[in-house]
């Protein structure tokens, strides 16, 4: 009996997940164009196109410390902590490759068009 109701819960909860998922708003990043989160020493998404005007902000989703610049030095972050950001308003159209300071295998674009 207890292991029947057991299995019919497990069934449940198997079939509600996906409902729940598709219900809920999910938060992804980069959803709105304009966010890019730094996880697993990466930035994802790793290329975002904006229009200019718009401000992209990154936030560092690491256990480590992670730097934003870019190619140029147009804009170049302190050193992020878990859970800090950094923004940069991107004015003009144009391709902008940038890195992580401190992990330089780590790299994004932003194009503005």
């Amino acid at each position: 009996m207890l292991r029947r109701t057991f299995l019919r819960a497990v069934i449940a909860l198997a079939l509600a997940v996906p409902l729940l998922r598709m219900s809920m708003p999910a938060k992804v990043w980069a959803e709105d164009g304009n966010t890019v989160a730094i996880q697993g020493f990466a930035f994802a998404p790793p290329t975002i196109t904006v229009v200019p005007g718009t401000t992209v902000t990154w936030t560092n989703k690491d256990d480590e410390a992670h730097q934003v610049m870019s190619m140029t030095k147009l804009f170049h972050s302190p050193a992020l902590d878990t859970k800090d950001a950094c923004s940069f308003t991107f004015k003009d159209p144009g391709t902008y490759e940038y890195f992580c300071t401190l992990h330089p295998q780590m790299t994004g674009t932003v194009i503005v068009k």
